[in-house]
This record gives C-alpha cells, structure tokens and sequence, in this order.
C-alpha cells in the first residue's frame, strides 16, 4: 500500500511516536532503499574471518542490493554490486567459496576481485566478424563499488564518501562496547537464517526494545537471566541509532519485583532438566552476562552468558525481513568452551528458548496495525528524549532509532 501523501508528516510529538504507514508504505520503502542502504549509511556484511584466504569471497545484501564482498589478491577486503554490466545478470551464484575471477554464467563476461571488468567474450567478434564497436565502453556500467571499512573485524560498507569513519558514525560509548566483545580473534561456529513476516524496522525496534525483552521472554525472567530490577543499562551513541543494553545477572538482589507485580513470567516452580546450559563463564571479567548491541540500519551484537553472535537485519518487503546469524568464539577458545558457547547457541536463533518469540511479536505488531496507518505507537517509556540510561524501564534507544532514521528519510 501507499499512503496518501498529505497524511505522510510525522506526529507533532516528535519522537514519543511513531506512525504506523511507516512500517506499511511501499513509497517509503524505495525510498529507504535509496536513502538510507544506497545513501550515507554504513551497511554491515558480516565478519572478515569468514574470509580468511585471498580469493575467498561470499554473497549478501545492502538492503536489496546483491553484493559480493571478496578478500583480493593483495589481501584487502573488497565489496562491489553482484550485477554483470553486460546484462544485469547476478555474477556470482555461490553463496560463498574461493576463486581467481568471476565469470557471469550469462555470456561469460569476466571481473577481478575488485570488481573491474577485465574481459568481454568475443569483443572484437569472431573472424573479422561482429563483435562491439571500437569505441564501445561497457566499462560505464560497471558494478557499482562500496567504500569498506573493517572495525574490531566486522565488515561495513557504504556508496557514500560524505559517510564519517565507521567508529565515529557509531559512536565512541558503543564501539567500546563492541572491543569489549570482539577483543581477540575470532573462530566461526556456524549460522543460520530466519525469515520474519513484518517490516525490518520492526526487528530493529525490537533489538533496541530493553522493556519488553523479560516481558515477553519467559525464559529470561523465570531463570532470572534478565529482570528489570538487575543492575544493568542501555547506552546510546551515533546519531541515536546506534546502542548497546546491558544486565549483570548477579546483582539480582531483592528477585521478587515480578512476583509482587503478578506478571506472567513470573510463574514459578520451572526448573530445568540440563542446568548446565545456564552455567556460565565471565571470561571478560566485568560481571555482565547479557550485552545486546545494534548499529544503524541493521547490525546487532549479541553476547548472552558465553553464547556470541552477530546478527545482519535484511529487508526483503515492505512486511518480509530475513535475519542472517551468525555464531562465534574466540580463535583461543578450548574444546569445553566451544562445547559451552554452542550449547547455549540454543537460547537464541529462529527455534531459541529465549528469542523464539521476537519473530511472532514483530508479526503481530504488522497484522495488528494493517488498518491504522494514521495511528501511531506511543513511545514514552522512560520519556520522551534520547539519552544513555541507568534503567532499563526505557524506550529511549527505540527513539534513539527513529532519531537517525528521521535524519536519512528526510522526514
């Protein structure tokens, strides 16, 4: 659908709401594409250890853009649209793998690493015959090529030149937060992907969403891995779009807010047949247990207990999101940690004993305002500014969001 432009003007509360038409327009969804995943924002990839050899290479997203991020020849890690200037056709098929060059399937017209073209089949045509016009420049519709810029190993990119350095569009208090996690080298444990039947801003509120998070999840209040009353916080940083929540499971002190509150979650009387998976290890040393960290338009960082992993957020429609996680240790990780971290890999995922229900919850939120689109939710948890906080009773990174996205969008 597309909303009628005059009623296209954001609520006069500012950041305290959000209009539903946004999660639901198809104008506003090209224009994201343009403005935000082709403008001036950096785009996560995914981590460069997943390219540990030269001639390496996988395929993913800016938005709805294919790209192919490569590690060259010379070692530098490259990024470029997956798109043949000949035709249009995608050049590289694999989801990943090693090679010397691309070759489009189509008519075989062949690319480097970098993403220059370096050979047209037949150019000068066979015997004398057919073939381009010497003056021909097919060159002129090259793969577009992305400005990359790798931080503690994650891989970001970005169309723009007008784009600051990655940790300064983050923001100095979350890229701390980040080199808290990503403090030495990194081993990949595996991934897997999940498709979600609501807009990607839905997913990317959720992540930033520090109130709901022992609301909906039964598993973190029950098992006490997450309450409110924990010692803990949320920082913003960037632009508002980028932040990281935080909660130290040991400081649960008093335990029964819940209970005197008669919430859902906290029934008791549950325990668990395999205890061990709670069993966790404070190998960074700071006594936090749960660090949950985004970047705008779309990277999330997760440590829970010693389960690690980065999300990558795609949109794919207006109502369709697809979620790439990936799992990770660190490279000086024995065989009883890697065992620990997999282990709890099953407290998150599409299947996840904890996030299982984000999936549902976004969902419901698309079905449940398909006819208010001049509606709009109220965002006034902790009030109506953007600001790092104590408490974790807040929805100030959720407006912190919508902050950076006002910006891009223009609105």
């Amino acid at each position: 659908m597309s909303a009628d432009p005059a009623s296209r003007a954001w609520p006069s509360e500012g950041l305290a709401r959000v209009p539903y038409w946004i999660y639901q327009d198809e104008d506003v969804y090209r224009r994201e594409q343009e403005r935000i995943y082709r403008g001036d924002a950096w785009n996560f990839l995914g981590l460069e250890a997943e390219l540990p050899e030269k001639g390496d290479f996988k395929t993913t997203f800016v938005g709805e853009m294919p790209v192919v991020v490569t590690r060259d020849e010379s070692g530098a890690i490259r990024c470029f649209e997956n798109r043949c200037a000949h035709r249009g056709a995608l050049l590289c098929l694999a989801d990943r793998g090693n090679t010397k060059e691309i070759a489009c399937v189509y008519h075989n017209w062949t690319y480097d690493l970098r993403g220059d073209l370096t050979a047209v089949a037949f150019r000068r045509g066979v015997q004398g015959k057919g073939g381009m016009p010497l003056d021909a420049d097919p060159e002129s519709q090259a793969p577009r090529k992305f400005r990359v810029e790798i931080f503690c190993g994650l891989i970001f990119a970005t169309l723009s030149d007008k784009t600051p350095v990655v940790e300064r569009y983050i923001g100095p208090e979350v890229a701390a937060r980040i080199r808290r996690v990503m403090k030495e080298p990194i081993k990949i444990l595996g991934g897997y992907t999940q498709v979600l039947q609501s807009n990607w801003k839905l997913y990317f509120e959720n992540v930033k969403d520090t109130y709901h998070a022992s609301l909906l999840h039964l598993f973190f209040s029950t098992f006490r891995l997450n309450r409110l009353e924990q010692k803990g916080g949320v920082v913003v940083g960037g632009e508002g779009g980028s932040h990281a929540s935080f909660t130290m499971m040991k400081s649960d002190l008093s335990g029964d807010e819940y209970e005197k509150a008669g919430m859902r979650s906290a029934s008791g009387g549950y325990a668990l047949q395999a205890p061990q998976m709670l069993e966790s290890v404070d190998e960074i040393g700071d006594g936090v247990t749960l660090q949950i960290l985004t970047v705008f338009p779309g990277f999330v960082l997760q440590q829970i207990m010693n389960s690690l992993a980065v999300r990558q957020v795609l949109p794919k429609g207006v109502g369709r999101t697809e979620l790439v996680w990936t799992c990770f240790g660190y490279a000086s990780d024995d065989a009883k940690m890697t065992e620990l971290r997999m282990k709890q890999s099953n407290l998150v995922g599409p299947a996840g004993y904890i996030s299982l229900e984000d999936g549902a919850a976004t969902g419901f939120v698309q079905r449940g305002a398909a006819g208010a689109s001049e509606r709009s939710s109220f965002v006034e948890m902790g009030g109506r500014t953007v600001e790092s906080n104590e408490s974790r009773v807040t929805e100030t990174s959720v407006r912190g969001l919508w902050q950076q996205y006002r910006r891009h969008m223009d609105l």
